[in-house]
């Protein structure tokens, strides 16, 4: 799997971005990645060094499409906290 295929991009929510204070960063990642996967692709796609990397699996919710019912897709989201002195310029913070 390419680095590029485990990052699929960034969650930018209130959440998340309150989270990039305290130097923790929310990405979507693929279903299959792990957490080492997931640390080696933002030391190589972003330059820094992921302190801690924490994986949470959405499910799909239950949505409702006129007369039926179906599910939306399920995911994996990937919180990673970076070392002391680095930062990521995609959630901009001031």
């Amino acid at each position: 799997m390419d680095y590029n295929d485990i990052i699929i991009k960034p969650v930018l929510s209130e959440k998340s971005t309150d989270l990039a204070t305290q130097n923790k960063y929310v990405f979507r990642v693929a279903t299959k990645a792990n957490k080492t996967m997931v640390k080696k692709a933002i030391k190589e796609i972003f330059n820094v060094n992921a302190d801690k990397v924490n994986i949470i699996c959405m499910r799909g919710k239950r949505k409702r499409v006129r007369y039926q019912y179906g599910y939306t897709a399920a995911w994996k989201k990937a919180i990673v906290t970076l070392k002391q002195g680095d930062k990521l310029d995609i959630f901009e913070t001031k």
